[in-house]
């Protein structure tokens, strides 16, 4: 799959295309079969299947900290996306001039005289545009005026309810794994690069990954089962934190890993977290004996889960 960083990269070679927008965040089954429609269009139009989304995420551009947690970062999507077969993944630099545009302007100098869109695939609820003029109907329209189709994405339901990323960060909130995983199509994991930390976790005998999550809010939090591997390597076993180290006094939240019978270095690794299952809040302790012995009983519920024999 293609990454197209920017407006100003596209190219003249992108012009003429099957589109979809959105932010994507965690690409779960209801997006997999919006994704599903646009491939069979991008073989009827002999066209590539192109999917806008943004950076940083429009709310997280207005509120901020207060911007719901985000599901996936870019490189996350990036290899979602690939999987179910687009093409082309645009991502626009989402920002305070890109959004003030008029609606105009982003339908004919972005969709129509740039990506030559043909076919278009977008929620009935999208806005877009300065003061958010821009609707599902003027996207209609515009299409009557320039050539292309626009239809709504067809919410996917589950059970009877529609899937939502808002669905599954609710599930992550609570521990629920297996119902994120379910809503999503696939595990829920958290990605991103070991980098060196304190290496309290040497001093109490759990040597710990510690991977940036570099993210404003994280939509987990507590001890986890977990599953890690990168490029070329085997799946590790082990038991991770996701928070803000109380017991240490730590200032951001961040995802330290402690794998099973593991002794490489891997600093500097882009590492994959799959989180198996929850079990328990992060909470502080009085000492670090403290803390060193409700890791042991982490580590050791942790390889009961996997059928493994505590050591």
């Amino acid at each position: 799959m293609e990454l197209i960083r920017g407006i100003h990269n596209i190219l003249s070679k992108h012009h003429g295309c099957v589109l979809t927008i959105g932010n994507f965040d965690g690409v779960h089954r209801g997006h997999a079969e919006v994704i599903s429609k646009l491939l069979r269009k991008s073989q009827q139009y002999n066209l590539p299947a192109t999917v806008m989304t943004f950076e940083p995420q429009p709310q997280e551009l207005f509120r901020g900290e207060r911007a719901p947690a985000r599901l996936s970062k870019l490189r996350d999507k990036f290899l979602l996306l690939d999987e179910l077969g687009i093409e082309r993944l645009l991502c626009v630099n989402f920002n305070r001039e890109f959004a003030s545009q008029p609606a105009q302007d982003f339908i004919e100098q972005l969709l129509v005289k740039k990506l030559g869109v043909k076919y278009l695939v977008v929620g009935d609820d999208f806005c877009f545009g300065n003061n958010r003029e821009g609707t599902f109907e003027l996207l209609c329209e515009a299409g009557l005026k320039h050539g292309f189709t626009v239809v709504s994405t067809q919410s996917f339901v589950l059970g009877d309810k529609r899937v939502s990323s808002t669905m599954i960060r609710e599930a992550l909130g609570k521990g629920q794994l297996e119902q994120a995983r379910r809503l999503l199509g696939h595990p829920y994991t958290l990605s991103g690069r070991v980098a060196h930390g304190q290496k309290l976790g040497r001093t109490i005998g759990f040597p710990t990954a510690n991977v940036a999550l570099k993210r404003k809010v994280v939509p987990v939090r507590g001890v986890f089962a977990v599953r890690v591997f990168w490029q070329d390597s085997d799946i590790y076993e082990g038991v991770a934190n996701i928070g803000f180290r109380p017991t240490v006094n730590g200032q951001i939240c961040q995802l330290e890993v402690h794998l099973f019978d593991f002794n490489d270095d891997i600093y500097g690794r882009q590492v994959e977290v799959e989180l198996v299952a929850k079990i328990r809040d992060e909470q502080p302790f009085e000492s670090l004996d403290a803390l060193k012995k409700q890791i042991k009983n982490d580590a050791d519920r942790a390889r009961a889960l996997f059928g493994d024999d505590a050591s």
